[in-house]
């Protein structure tokens, strides 16, 4: 079986993630994984973090922290891009597989935006809309017809993601169940994504994965 982790952050975009490229793809490689989604934080707090002071040059910070561990983790590890989205009227975050740095340039009112708004957005690029950790204290739980699907499983240490009620929920309203470490520092586990029989070494081929539901879902504790 393949290892897929859905969920990682690396210490170049995401301001709370104290992890080097190196240092990522040394821990995901030791813990047999063939590929990996970087997930990095994408808001107005992480744009002002790392002084964008315009959407095209966030941009190319963002998709830069993407090439370069893509770069770096060649014939290692298959490194993929998502993004961590975060609106401006919560602190609800957002996985959403399948974006592309010419979706991203062309959408600078992003933030602006709410979860009706970009699921609609997302569907008709083709992109999966997943909820994080709906049940974290400080989150919103987001109405479920807005929803591709809900991380289930994270594995971040420092926070109680209610993991079991989140899978209950997605359960409940059929939606896509996702897993994912929700990795940001050296000493956390990598303990989650998903499990396949192929290897998965495109974003077309796992957004495939995780519609048909032929996967399994990796959540070590």
């Amino acid at each position: 079986m393949f290892k897929t982790e859905l969920h990682c952050h690396s210490n170049d975009i995401s301001e709370c993630a104290r992890v080097s490229t190196t240092d990522i793809i040394n821990k995901f490689t030791a813990k047999g994984y063939s590929t990996l989604v970087l997930a990095n934080h994408f808001n107005s707090g992480t744009m002002r973090y790392v002084g964008a002071g315009n959407w095209d040059e966030w941009i190319d910070k963002y998709i830069s922290g993407y090439e370069k561990l893509r770069k770096e983790a060649e014939g290692k590890l298959n490194v993929l891009l998502g993004m961590e989205l975060r609106f401006n009227e919560n602190n609800n975050d957002y996985l959403v597989f399948g974006v592309t740095e010419e979706l991203l340039r062309s959408i600078p009112d992003i933030f602006d935006m709410n979860p009706s708004s970009f699921h609609k957005l997302a569907q008709e690029n083709g992109c999966l809309f997943v909820q994080a950790h709906p049940f974290r204290n400080g989150m919103v739980v987001t109405r479920p017809d807005f929803l591709d699907g809900v991380e289930v499983f994270n594995g971040h240490f420092g926070h109680d993601s209610r993991n079991d009620i989140a899978r209950m929920w997605a359960e409940k309203f059929d939606l896509i169940k996702t897993s994912g470490t929700d990795f940001h520092y050296n000493d956390s586990p990598a303990n989650g994504g998903i499990l396949t029989e192929n290897e998965i070494t495109s974003m077309s081929q796992l957004i495939e994965v995780l519609k048909s539901g032929n996967y399994t879902l990796n959540m070590d504790i």
